[in-house]
């Protein structure tokens, strides 16, 4: 029996800000009157929403802001009811839906572990039994007696990641709680929670922007789109699909190189007019075959002279993964290039880059010391694709790139071992 049932739940909200206090006597007039009320419209946070989860699953919940996802994990802790269909949870909920609610400033560290634990229905034997280790988690050791109030916000979150963790359910919800603290911490925050998944066997929903976590963690993967399923299946190909939706939008606004880009840096002496790809044959594309030979062409127009320029491109993922850099510095040498406007080609053969979406980053340096003129991220975007003319191998479906490599087998004498037919293991 599954763990988890959402059977065709909506969840409707009525629109509309709260009204002053002669608003609403000037309503109750009318309504007295028998006149007619105008209606606030209603909108639906979660339309016909039916899926289930077993038990040891990890499901993953993403979508774009307002998409639901938050909705629908307030209804499986509880906290909201539904407008129409039902929820079903077999098993105790730990809702891990926002960091630290519950802790108070005045009361010590101390306090409010046995506090929050008990709002989150913890017994008391449990918590002391379980104090040292939240304590030695958060690495709040030498704190611990103090008041919250003068915890640091890091320290906050820390101390109510370790609490909530602790419990010990069959159902873990988890809404953006992962990137807690400093780097050190969110690392152990991630080991943690994939023992609880792994080791454990805990029946998981998370919710994070972090789409490479929810790629990483998750067995299943649910696409939110206003309200509704978009799609569901492995994660992979439901994260891929995000990325190409939220590339598709970001391409349907844009109208110029300045609308799309991030991260951008300029001294003014140079700007970059436009930037596109070509295929070898010299036509503009942003559906690249996969191992296809392109041309990334940039026009620059140069406001003052510049010496010595180096020109670099490197690819990143639409989430700002850098993936990798080239630069003209060994094969293109200009002493100085005079005003005007210039064109800069970078040739790629056989781009390794798995199918999915990715954008163009493009800087441009000046002299020995490479002072930056010139930076931009996310100022082309692109699909690596594939088809039965650019199949991609067995052997490389995950991750980024594909890896030049070959594989042998060696033994000892004694090993028996026997050479596999075509489309058979070796035994």
């Amino acid at each position: 029996m599954p763990i988890i049932e959402v059977n065709h739940v909506t969840k409707e909200y009525r629109l509309g800000q709260l009204q002053s206090l002669k608003h609403t006597l000037q309503r109750i007039a009318a309504r007295l009157r028998g006149q007619p009320l105008p209606e606030r419209p209603l909108f639906k946070a979660l339309d016909d929403v039916d899926f289930k989860v077993e038990a040891g699953e990890v499901l993953g919940i993403i979508g774009h802001n307002g998409a639901g996802k938050s909705t629908l994990l307030k209804m499986l802790a509880q906290i909201s009811v539904p407008t129409r269909g039902s929820v079903k949870v077999h098993g105790k909920v730990a809702p891990l839906i926002e960091v630290g609610a519950g802790l108070i400033g005045d009361l010590t560290g101390r306090e409010n572990i046995f506090l929050n634990g008990a709002i989150l229905g913890i017994p008391k034997a449990e918590i002391r039994k379980k104090f040292d280790e939240i304590v030695a988690f958060a690495e709040l050791e030498e704190f611990i007696d103090t008041p919250l109030k003068r915890y640091s916000s890091g320290m906050s979150v820390r101390l109510g990641f370790a609490i909530a963790t602790s419990i010990d359910a069959d159902i873990l919800i988890v809404d953006e709680v992962l990137a807690v603290g400093d780097l050190a911490f969110q690392r152990k925050c991630f080991d943690r929670m994939e023992e609880m998944i792994k080791r454990q066997g805990k029946t998981v929903l998370l919710v994070s922007h972090n789409i490479r976590q929810v790629e990483r963690l998750c067995s299943r993967v649910l696409l939110l789109d206003h309200g509704r399923i978009d799609f569901a299946g492995e994660p992979r190909t439901v994260c891929d699909r995000f990325y190409t939706k939220n590339d598709a939008i970001i391409a349907d606004n844009s109208k110029s190189l300045s609308s799309i880009a991030r991260n951008t840096y300029q001294t003014g002496e140079i700007e970059l007019v436009s930037a596109t790809i070509l295929d070898s044959t010299g036509h503009p594309i942003t559906r690249i075959p996969y191992k296809a030979d392109i041309t990334i062409v940039m026009r620059f127009k140069i406001t003052n002279t510049l010496r010595t320029p180096t020109f670099g491109a490197g690819i990143h993922t639409t989430d700002f993964l850098y993936l990798t850099t080239h630069n003209s510095e060994q094969q293109v040498t200009l002493e100085f290039v005079d005003k005007g406007e210039c064109e800069i080609h970078c040739h790629i053969r056989t781009l390794p880059l798995l199918p999915g979406p990715y954008s163009w980053r493009i800087g441009v340096t000046e002299g020995d010391a490479a002072r930056t003129v010139f930076y931009a991220e996310n100022v082309l975007h692109f699909q690596i694709v594939a088809d039965s003319n650019h199949p991609v191998p067995i052997t490389s479906r995950q991750g980024f790139f594909e890896l030049d490599a070959n594989w042998s087998f060696e033994s000892e004498p004694n090993v028996k071992h026997t050479p596999a037919v075509a489309g058979r293991a070796v035994h």
